[in-house]
């Protein structure tokens, strides 16, 4: 049995304290586990929102919503706004009603970045094990770095908690188990500015009556067959075996048979890389004109094409977005012949696209994005068939040029001189980007 708290960091084996002897903080935790457990799940406590208080105190004790307030969507709220039932992808209308009082904040995904940063070195500095899930979370496997570090898993953890507060001036949560499936869960086990531990020899017991809906993967449709076959809990998981829950579930019913125990032999990636860059806008009023959907999507294509250039990056798939009026979500994707970071292909694919779904229906939002992405260099070749596209392509690298001297605005297509401007200001990025 070991004492750790989770203010300062101070561990200490075979001996239980309820107050820090170090800093005398009541923030500790005792464990049986606390010197073998080193997969964690390391997550910021409503990321954005905290950036917004940290950079303006005067909203500290106020319920903060990052989004547009009149037609997008809620990014994210602080635990404020989140008691009075406000949540992630919400509309922002149906926040404003549930928190009249709640200030709207733009977001400022340059900021958020930034932040998101100067966590990861921090990670890095810890361990080289460190797997980004999104822009403010990561799994990090301290396995063999108590020699290097002259502490503990947990210990090491509780001190970087302390550290990104004090150099970034945010909190994290921090869940820390045997493996990946288990850190995850216990990372929301104690929000916010917490520490919680799943050892092996409770895992099950843990797990037992726990909705079978914490299981990553079980999504809002395969969880309703699972109550409509009687299943809620994943001690009921754990009670059928391996055959029974394959023949009826197939792949999916194998895996909850493993996750159900608690096993999951998944290891910590040192980095999924960047899968897909994009880019997204809600309007004030929604917009059935195909012209005005394609002057927006011609300026989200530019918006899109400048990161894979400043990335040196190309993609071969683009994906048009739409959201109707009345909020369903349409995705269309279209596969290129060679991968391309050039704006007018983005668009031009796009254009095709939307040209298919623009008719009756009136869109709320338009969104364009690239994945597929590799290297620069091997994307783009000059059609030798069709000169017109070599031209276009040495247009848009000659603009890129004076934009690099001049600035972005020094040169600007004429298609975009007449945009209407009716975006909502600070709706053009997807809630919680998994890469940027």
């Amino acid at each position: 049995m070991a004492s750790l708290c989770k203010e300062c960091g101070h561990q200490q084996n075979e001996k239980e304290f309820s107050r820090c002897p170090n800093c005398m903080s009541r923030r500790t935790i005792t464990h049986n586990e606390l010197d073998e457990l080193s997969i964690a799940h390391v997550d910021c406590d409503s990321f954005y929102a905290s950036v917004e208080k940290r950079d303006h105190p005067e909203l500290r004790d106020k319920p903060v919503i990052v989004g547009g307030s009149k037609r997008g969507v809620v990014s994210t709220c602080c635990y404020i706004a989140r008691m009075s039932g406000v949540r992630s992808a919400m509309p922002s209308f149906q926040a404003k009603r549930l928190c009249p009082n709640a200030v709207f904040v733009p977001p400022r995904m340059a900021e958020y970045v930034k932040a998101s940063k100067q966590i990861r070195e921090e990670f890095d500095k810890l361990t080289p094990s460190v797997e980004p899930l999104s822009i403010d979370e990561a799994f990090l496997d301290l396995s063999g770095t108590q020699k290097l570090h002259h502490a503990s898993p947990a210990q090491s953890l509780a001190k970087l908690a302390r550290t990104i507060e004090e150099k970034v001036g945010v909190t994290i949560s921090i869940g820390l188990s045997h493996n990946k499936f288990l850190a995850k869960i216990a990372s929301d086990l104690d929000k916010p500015r917490g520490m919680a531990l799943i050892g092996k020899a409770e895992t099950v017991d843990f797990l037992a009556d726990k909705p079978v809906t914490i299981i990553y993967g079980i999504g809002k449709k395969f969880g309703e067959r699972l109550e409509r076959d009687g299943i809620t809990r994943i001690g009921q998981l754990q009670d059928m075996d391996l055959k029974d829950l394959a023949g009826r579930y197939g792949e999916i019913g194998a895996r909850l048979y493993y996750l159900a125990r608690g096993e999951d032999k998944r290891l910590v990636k040192r980095s999924r890389g960047v899968k897909s860059v994009s880019n997204e806008t809600t309007f004030f009023k929604d917009i059935n004109d195909f012209d005005e959907l394609s002057k927006v999507m011609l300026r989200l294509s530019e918006e899109v094409s400048a990161r894979l250039k400043k990335k040196d990056l190309a993609g071969d798939t683009v994906t048009l977005k739409l959201k109707t009026a009345g909020f369903a979500t349409r995705t269309r994707r279209k596969q290129l012949l060679s991968p391309t970071q050039l704006a007018y292909t983005i668009y031009e694919t796009g254009q095709a696209m939307l040209e298919k779904e623009v008719g009756m229906t009136s869109f709320r939002l338009i969104g364009i994005g690239v994945s597929g992405l590799c290297k620069a260099p091997t994307s783009d070749p000059v059609d030798l068939i069709d000169p017109k596209i070599a031209r276009k392509a040495a247009a848009e690298r000659a603009m890129d040029k004076v934009r690099d001297r001049f600035g972005k605005k020094a040169v600007l297509r004429g298609k975009l001189m007449s945009v209407k401007k009716e975006e909502a200001k600070g709706d053009t990025e997807s809630p919680k980007p998994k890469s940027t």
